[in-house]
């Protein structure tokens, strides 16, 4: 009900003040990132967790209300899945271009010289590994964590992305920290997210790619996340696109065909099977938890 898209008032409030954070203390230093992520993250999980127990002291139902919310912020569909539905209208609709210019949006890079095939590849990249960032790595910690879990994860994730770029002259060593803890928070999460596509897709190719091709991929949870998703599915992912008037080298991914809009509805169909198995585990975590 109401989903937040991309762009949402909270997530934008958050990253203005990440941006002042940033503004404020980066001197390309590691120690200088490590107070950063410290006041970006700190207050935020630590005021989620206060809360939490200071509602159940209250009333558990308080405190289900409040998980609730708090997932309902730090999770969504909507934040990856609407671009990729608009693609699939686009391509059905034979608009290349609409669907190129909604695929360059979305991944913050041009998309112009895309052809049909490449279209339907990166946005199949996209949405599992946007799956995994917005809808399977938050539940993984909510469930070992509890709602400061998916707090910790979403925050950590945001600042890995936009304080990451060691190699920026500008940053330094001041995002080294936020990427290298957001490595370690989410490397058991990428593994679960790999499974679980795995087990509800065919899980002998799924193996096989994750064995054989994840380690060419240069982010490494990514990797393992589209070689268990192309594999299980069945379709080829990674392999050169057509960026800057030549051909972009990126190691091959998945098995199978070429990607098109038919692996693209493949790909929602995977996606929605590992929630649901997703949502039996908590299902189980919760009796368990329940029964003491």
């Amino acid at each position: 009900m109401r989903p937040l898209r991309a762009g949402n008032p909270v997530h934008a409030g958050y990253e203005r003040y990440v941006g002042v954070l940033e503004r404020q203390l980066n001197a390309g230093q590691h120690h200088h990132g490590v107070i950063g992520w410290l006041l970006a993250v700190g207050p935020v999980v630590l005021a989620t967790v206060i809360i939490d127990h200071a509602l159940y002291a209250v009333s558990p139902l308080l405190a289900w209300i409040w998980n609730i919310v708090i997932l309902y912020i730090t999770m969504g569909f909507r934040q990856f899945s609407h671009c990729f539905t608009e693609i699939i209208h686009a391509l059905r609709a034979g608009d290349i271009g609409t669907a190129r210019a909604i695929l360059g949006q979305w991944r913050g890079q041009s998309a112009d010289e895309f052809t049909p095939a490449e279209i339907a590849r990166v946005s199949i990249e996209l949405a599992l590994v946007g799956s995994h960032r917005h809808v399977f790595g938050p539940i993984a910690c909510f469930l070992v964590l509890g709602p400061g879990g998916p707090m910790l994860y979403r925050t950590s994730a945001i600042l890995a992305e936009k304080w990451g770029r060691s190699r920026d002259p500008e940053f330094g060593d001041f995002g080294v920290f936020a990427q290298k803890f957001f490595f370690w928070l989410d490397w058991l999460p990428a593994r679960l997210t790999a499974v679980s596509f795995a087990v509800v897709g065919n899980f002998e190719d799924a193996v096989y790619c994750w064995r054989t091709q994840a380690l060419a991929w240069a982010r490494g949870a990514h990797g393992l996340i589209l070689a268990s998703g192309g594999g299980a599915i069945g379709v080829r992912l990674g392999n050169p696109l057509h960026q800057g008037g030549s051909m972009q080298f990126r190691p091959e991914l998945g098995i199978g065909e070429e990607a098109d809009i038919d692996y693209m509805q493949s790909a929602v169909g995977l996606i929605w099977r590992a929630l649901v198995l997703w949502m039996f585990l908590v299902l189980i975590v919760t009796v368990a938890h329940s029964l003491g």
